[in-house]
């Protein structure tokens, strides 16, 4: 930023720009290991994009400058508080990934059942039905595995 509050620089705002683009472009791939990556780079833009928002200045030490020229204090621990928010979910899909690799011997997402379910009807131009609700586990034409609810039934059964 320059000197006196003109404002935040083309580069400045540019590199928000790149850095929220690839952020959201890593998120969409299916490999955890560059959803983690988009997560980094759309949490610094978005720091970044911060910290753009408020008066450049002096450092805000009481002291060293006049109280006009000091730089906004709020979007500082704005910034401080994003910093740690976006680095304890660095920290959690590191764990989910390092997790899944350690599992699976790879890092990448799956599709589930129904993921797969909604393609077909999607190729076929199909709508979904509605849910009317008020059918057992073993009539439920939605539930796609009616297993876990015929464990737990079995459960409730069982202590009473």
């Amino acid at each position: 930023m320059r000197q006196g509050g003109a404002g935040p620089t083309l580069v400045l705002v540019l590199a928000v720009g790149v850095l929220a683009a690839t952020g959201v472009t890593l998120l969409l791939e299916r490999s955890l290991t560059r959803i983690l990556l988009g997560v980094i780079l759309l949490g610094n833009g978005v720091n970044l994009l911060i910290l753009l928002g408020g008066r450049s200045g002096a450092a805000p030490v009481v002291g060293t400058a006049e109280v006009a020229e000091f730089s906004d204090p709020l979007v500082q621990a704005m910034v401080l508080t994003a910093i740690v928010i976006t680095f304890g979910l660095t920290a959690f899909l590191a764990a989910v990934a390092y997790r899944s690799w350690y599992l699976g011997g790879d890092d990448e997402v799956q599709d589930d059942l129904e993921d797969r379910q909604i393609v077909q009807l999607a190729e076929r131009n199909e709508a979904l039905d509605a849910d009317l609700g008020g059918e057992g586990p073993d009539d439920d034409p939605e539930q796609v595995d009616p297993e876990p609810a015929r464990r737990r039934l079995r459960r409730r059964g069982g202590r009473q």
